[in-house]
């Protein structure tokens, strides 16, 4: 295309022009048998988790970007970005303008030592057993993984981009809107952020369980559960509350800590989703009344 009379930059399209032309490219790849992955916002609000909206937070506390981002942000709600991939320290994308432009967004790693400090600090941080059995974070973990600097979202030093546009400026509106695109996919994915930055999350959940026996709070009431019922219901012994001496000599425990494979999570909360299911179905069969 000649650009010349436009001072290099290709003419102006319009956002229903925008996305009928991602249809077509989207329909044309995915008959080519490429898996494509669009980025897809409902409403305004590109994100609506805490992860996602992290995320976009921490691109606009950065000046360096804030003349390009309101552009991005309006690409990235008209369905725009035809295709966004987040592996390990690279996102690649398709994003609809005058033409389709590929776009590479490199991520730095998180350095170890950072890395190192992050899981120290979130050490004994997991509320709950169960929370823990379904790698979830607590808010002071969440909270402690956005610092500013010190936390895993990346600075723009940490960021390089590129984009077959002819835009010369160093981020142009496809970049910003595949940088907000990856904030709406870790709504969903959360999980990325860690492929992204190569980082191992397991890493983080078992630094976050190594405290628990001892900062674990009980619930009040009926809530609370013997020890035996927890053993039952997740196959793994657990300690005494409180140090007792015991009454009989019993047989040696080991003392090393193991951690939790993936595999053995899934069998845990499986275990504890048969054992509630048999509690409703006995809840929900009628008392037979004895004859008078």
């Amino acid at each position: 295309m000649d650009y010349d009379d436009y001072y290099g930059f290709a003419p102006y399209v319009s956002a229903g022009a925008r996305r009928a032309r991602a249809a077509r490219e989207l329909a044309t790849l995915q008959k080519k048998g490429r898996k494509t992955s669009p980025v897809v916002v409902e409403g305004r609000r590109i994100a609506r988790t805490f992860w996602g909206e992290a995320w976009c937070d921490n691109l606009e506390r950065y000046s360096d970007f804030a003349n390009r981002l309101p552009r991005g942000r309006t690409y990235v709600r008209n369905g725009s970005v035809v295709d966004l991939q987040i592996g390990p320290g690279r996102v690649t994308a398709l994003v609809s303008g005058s033409e389709m432009y590929d776009v590479t967004v490199t991520v730095g790693v998180v350095p170890r030592a950072r890395w190192n400090a992050i899981c120290k600090d979130c050490s004994g941080a997991i509320d709950s057993l169960v929370e823990l059995l379904q790698g979830r974070f607590s808010k002071d973990v969440m909270t402690r993984l956005c610092h500013e600097k010190t936390g895993l979202f990346p600075s723009p030093k940490d960021i390089l981009f590129t984009c077959s546009c002819p835009d010369w400026a160093s981020m142009c509106k496809h970049v910003a809107a595949v940088l907000y695109g990856i904030g709406a996919r870790l709504d969903h994915q959360p999980e990325l952020l860690f492929t992204l930055r190569k980082v191992d999350q397991q890493d983080l959940i078992a630094k976050a369980a190594s405290g628990l026996s001892t900062k674990r709070k009980r619930p009040a009431g009926a809530r609370v559960l013997a020890g035996d019922d927890l053993s039952a219901m997740f196959g793994i012994e657990m300690a005494p509350a409180t140090p007792a001496k015991p009454k009989e000599p019993a047989p040696a425990r080991r003392d090393g800590k193991q951690r939790l494979t993936p595999a053995k999570r899934r069998a845990i909360s499986e275990r504890m989703r048969k054992h509630w299911a048999a509690k409703r179905d006995l809840l929900k069969k009628p008392k037979v009344s004895k004859p008078s």
